[in-house]
């Protein structure tokens, strides 16, 4: 599929209803920032407050008096770190309520849009991950998150579990792009870690990526990975936003070294 990242409206007679759940997060908000652009397509957002997808009943009810086409799933449980901690409550989000979602999309004949990570690979390959390697988590994050993707699989048929990596929104939300920026304003020296890979990708390309998948009716379910293309660690990263936003004065250093509480993959490119 074409990762042209332009959002095209929507031609056609029939208004379709799509669910965003999670829409407070820099993806669902990046889906807001877009509504206009799709005026013959009907947007319910919903964010953890009208909608806790971890209570079944409520997703049910919510199922029933809205009659989505579509549900895209932005919520997530994303804090790597405090994941370790808290296993249960990473599971109960990316993976129970998953399945909350899964089956209520069954029932309403609804196609279930979800977001799924890199994290799911242990990062010891050295060349781009694709759809038909083994997943291998290495810390609790990155296995609630393979989880979610099997209770799917199990209980739905339509769907589309997309795979995604570093995701970042320049607009919304807390990430690494804004950290880096916000960071740039009070400090000289950054430092920032260069021993993992990955592709670093804008909430506006999978926004769009998605929107093009509801606007052709595509019926090829399945896995996706999506990503923006250039491989580089977060060093590069960095640096390339000092340079692209013309900031001056500040140094990027490579610390010596940077403990996590969890692993995270070494590799994550995806294909």
């Amino acid at each position: 599929m074409s990762k042209n990242t332009s959002h095209k409206r929507l031609l056609s007679s029939e208004k379709k209803t799509i669910l965003v759940t999670g829409a407070n997060g820099q993806l669902g908000m990046t889906f807001q920032k877009h509504e206009k652009d799709y005026q013959d397509l009907n947007f319910v957002f919903m964010n953890a407050k009208a909608l806790d997808i971890k209570n079944q009943k409520a997703v049910d009810r919510v199922f029933e008096q809205v009659k989505p086409d579509y549900c895209i799933n932005c919520a997530a449980y994303t804090n790597v770190e405090k994941a370790e901690k808290e296993p249960e409550k990473a599971f109960l989000v990316n993976a129970v309520a998953v399945e909350f979602l899964a089956m209520a999309c069954k029932a309403q004949s609804c196609i279930l849009i979800h977001i799924s990570t890199d994290y799911v690979f242990d990062g010891e390959k050295t060349t781009p991950y694709t759809t038909t390697d083994t997943p291998n988590p290495i810390n609790v994050y990155g296995a609630s998150k393979l989880q979610g993707e099997l209770n799917i699989k199990k209980s739905l048929s339509q769907y589309f579990i997309i795979r995604t990596s570093w995701l970042y929104s320049k607009e919304f939300g807390k990430n690494f792009y804004r950290t880096i920026l916000q960071k740039a304003q009070t400090e000289k020296e950054l430092h920032v870690i260069d021993n993992q890979v990955g592709c670093p990708t804008d909430t506006e390309n999978l926004a769009g990526y998605i929107m093009r998948i509801i606007v052709s009716n595509l019926q090829e379910f399945g896995l996706y990975h999506f990503s923006d293309s250039q491989p580089m660690s977060w060093y590069d990263f960095a640096k390339i936003i000092i340079v692209n936003n013309n900031i001056h004065g500040i140094t990027v250093i490579k610390p010596n070294s940077f403990k996590t509480k969890a692993k995270r993959p070494k590799y994550s490119v995806l294909v």
